[in-house]
C-alpha cells in the first residue's frame, strides 16, 4: 500500500490548533483546496461515522467518514467513501503534537491507501504536494 506524509510547525499551541482540527465539518475554514463542506443529515462533526461531502475549488467532490476522534492524543483519522480520485482504502490521520520548547504545534498529515500500481507515485506525490502540503500552510496562515 502507498502511503504518504508531511508535517508543519503551526504557530500555535496545541490546544487552539486541535480545537480547530477536531471540527470535521470546519475543513473550509484552513485547507484552500476545500470551499464547502456539508455534513451528512444527522451527523455531528465530533462523532465517529459522521460523513462529510467536500466540494473542491475545481468542483468536484469528496466524501469523507471520520472513524475515529480522540482528544486526548489529538487525532483524527478518516476514509474516504465516494471521490474523483482511482483509490481504495484511503486512510489519513491528522495528529497535533505539542512543541513544548516553542508553544506551538507540529501537525503530522499521514496516508495510506491501495490503487493500480502503475499510479501509486503520481497519486502519492498529488496528496502530499496538492492536498497536505497546501492544507499545512493554510493551517499555519490560519494562525498568523
Amino acid at each position: 500500500m502507498p502511503e504518504t506524509r508531511a508535517s508543519a510547525v503551526i504557530p500555535a499551541d496545541a490546544t487552539a490548533v486541535w480545537r480547530l482540527i477536531r471540527d470535521f465539518n470546519g475543513l473550509p475554514a484552513w485547507q484552500p483546496g476545500v470551499t464547502r463542506s456539508a455534513l451528512r443529515d444527522g451527523d455531528a462533526p465530533d462523532r465517529v461515522g459522521s460523513v462529510r461531502t467536500l466540494t473542491l475549488l475545481s468542483g468536484e467532490k469528496v466524501s469523507e467518514s471520520l472513524v475515529a476522534l480522540d482528544d486526548h492524543t489529538r487525532s483524527l483519522t478518516y476514509d474516504i467513501v465516494e471521490s474523483p480520485y482511482p483509490v481504495q482504502s484511503y486512510r489519513s490521520t491528522l495528529r497535533v503534537i505539542p512543541l513544548t520548547s516553542t508553544g506551538e504545534s507540529v501537525v503530522e498529515w499521514t496516508l495510506t491507501f491501495d490503487c493500480a500500481p502503475a499510479v501509486a507515485e503520481e497519486l502519492t506525490g498529488a496528496f502530499k504536494g496538492g492536498v497536505f502540503a497546501p492544507g499545512l500552510r493554510g493551517l499555519a496562515d490560519y494562525f498568523t
